[in-house]
């Protein structure tokens, strides 16, 4: 089976910081993947790289069999840690607005997100908590019919009744055809959807691992082996 994603020797520095260092990763089709780390680990530059959204850099990254450029966007969906709507929109807007942009939007299949998240079409995006704003956020990410989802901190900074719902959505609407790929610091909430993890530090990977052989043969959960590779981070 061919891989969905490869990094090979991915470098990146804002001047004199290292965000990234000979990063080498590879990710087959049909996975959801944890990216997990501290703030300031690397995690979102990585996926902004993986986006097409930071054009210069040093390495490869080659997405289903491309090398990732303008050609690769149009089948990766990228969710990122900041709004994809305007304020002044209302959801249905938002819909629209995606619909008109990407080609492989699903609008059945984000009607029936708005429902199972209970986002109402009329209501202004900059009335929503900051909870509904990520089920949004999620819903527009998700209703993309693309190979490769990456979903920035999709949960970060909503209560737990929220998190819940966003990862049962995750679960239910993410195509099993495709690999998502999950950047995340908040690893004891999220973990139960990961088929693997990948652990980021000081812009370098520290671990790629199954989940199961995490579970089997450590004895550990991820947020425990998290905890035990990380130390003091």
């Amino acid at each position: 089976m061919n891989d969905l994603l490869q990094l090979n020797g991915v470098s990146k520095h804002y001047g004199t910081r290292k965000a990234l260092n000979g990063v080498s990763l590879k990710i087959g089709p049909g996975k959801i993947v944890g990216l997990l780390g501290s703030n300031g680990s690397g995690k979102s530059t990585l996926m902004k790289i993986v986006a097409g959204l930071i054009p210069s850099y040093k390495g490869h990254v080659v997405i289903n069999g491309q090398q990732v450029g303008r050609e690769t966007r149009s089948f990766t969906s990228f969710m990122p840690d900041q709004p994809l709507a305007e304020g002044w929109m209302r959801v249905r807007d938002a819909i629209t607005f995606y619909q008109d942009f990407y080609a492989d939007f699903d609008t059945g299949k984000a009607n029936e997100m708005l429902q199972f998240m209970r986002l109402e079409r009329d209501v202004r995006v900059s009335s929503l908590s900051k909870g509904m704003q990520e089920r949004l956020q999620l819903t527009l990410a998700l209703s993309r019919n693309a190979k490769l989802y990456l979903l920035d901190e999709p949960i970060g900074g909503v209560d737990p009744v929220a998190r819940g719902k966003i990862l049962d959505a995750i679960v239910e609407y993410y195509d099993e055809n495709s690999s998502l790929v999950i950047a995340t610091h908040l690893v004891h909430d999220i973990e139960r959807i990961f088929d693997e993890v990948v652990f980021i530090r000081d812009g370098e990977i520290v671990l790629h691992e199954d989940v199961e052989t995490i579970r089997a043969n450590k004895g550990q959960s991820v947020d425990e082996r998290f905890k035990e590779v990380y130390g003091d981070a």
